[in-house]
């Protein structure tokens, strides 16, 4: 068959052309001509929702859709890709911000990062000048070392935590005075080292998910958080888990019981709008689950 004139195509036809393409075959496309690439930038609206995955170890960018189905690995050859921006810069840093801009014209992104990442002069950057542009993130790891760096990083994204679904912090650190304050808040938060992360900081969080592993709150911490969302607190919560050594069976009480007795117990907020299911589990732990009161 002789060669198809794409460009000539109707825009109508050409649209439904490019939203029938698989998500690599539109990667590649996209490189072909400037012309390509603006038709593919203009129907962004209309094309599908992507995740893009940060791979800095493997030098890449898994991009792919929401359901897996469609996926595509950009391996960051800088090389190749100044053929087509020789002006994206010389590092790879630049590299990876010029590829995502590229692919952010292109799809309706979120942006994750599988991996945790701490002081890379590769990725920290990367992050902020991400978030500072309003994306989106999927999901968001970090280690925080309670460095000068990382106090720095931390402020300059902390604002904009309101863009990440889904976040989670590796606290490495025995630094007494590590206490990372936020400004915003995710939909979903994770902590596996939450010594750090007081009641003050949680009687502020309005994410829907909570999970703190290692924590120092204890039982007067919890009957203070349940009588706080008796009362109307957490209007967002769906799941709170706290792990910690200090919810043990000493004679302290939440909410007038003790541990075995609150175990298996349902609540409900002081309007009677939602309930909450209260589950002890090993190994210190406490797990809270909300849901409307049908």
């Amino acid at each position: 068959m002789p060669p198809l004139p794409l460009l000539r195509l109707p825009r109508l036809v050409l649209c439904e052309v490019l939203r029938s393409l698989s998500i690599e075959e539109k990667i590649k496309l996209s490189l072909c001509s400037q012309k390509i690439s603006t038709q593919i930038y203009n129907d962004r609206l209309y094309s599908e929702k992507v995740i893009v995955s940060l791979d800095m170890i493997n030098q890449g960018i898994r991009v792919h859709s929401e359901n897996d189905k469609d996926a595509f690995k950009v391996f960051i050859d800088l090389d190749i890709w100044k053929r087509y921006y020789p002006n994206s810069g010389r590092n790879r840093q630049e590299g990876f911000l010029s590829v995502i801009q590229h692919l952010l014209k292109m799809f309706q992104c979120k942006i994750s990062t599988d991996l945790y990442f701490n002081n890379s002069d590769s990725f920290e950057p990367i992050i902020s000048e991400l978030l500072d542009q309003q994306v989106e993130f999927k999901a968001l790891n970090i280690v925080l070392d309670g460095s000068k760096d990382q106090n720095l990083l931390w402020n300059q994204i902390s604002s904009n935590f309101g863009l990440v679904e889904s976040l989670k912090i590796i606290s490495d650190t025995t630094n007494p005075g590590f206490r990372p304050v936020f400004t915003s808040w995710p939909q979903n938060i994770s902590i596996r080292s939450s010594y750090w992360f007081t009641l003050k900081s949680l009687l502020a969080c309005t994410c829907q998910r909570i999970i703190l592993g290692m924590s120092h709150l204890g039982n007067k911490d919890l009957d203070v958080i349940l009588k706080n969302w008796k009362a109307g607190g957490f209007p967002n919560l769906e799941y709170l888990y706290v792990n910690s050594k200090s919810i043990i069976n000493n004679g302290t009480t939440i909410l007038g019981m003790n541990l075995t007795e609150l175990n298996g117990m349902i609540i409900q907020t002081d309007d009677g709008s939602k309930k909450a299911t209260i589950e002890l589990l090993f190994h210190w732990a406490i797990e809270i689950y909300v849901t409307p009161l049908e």
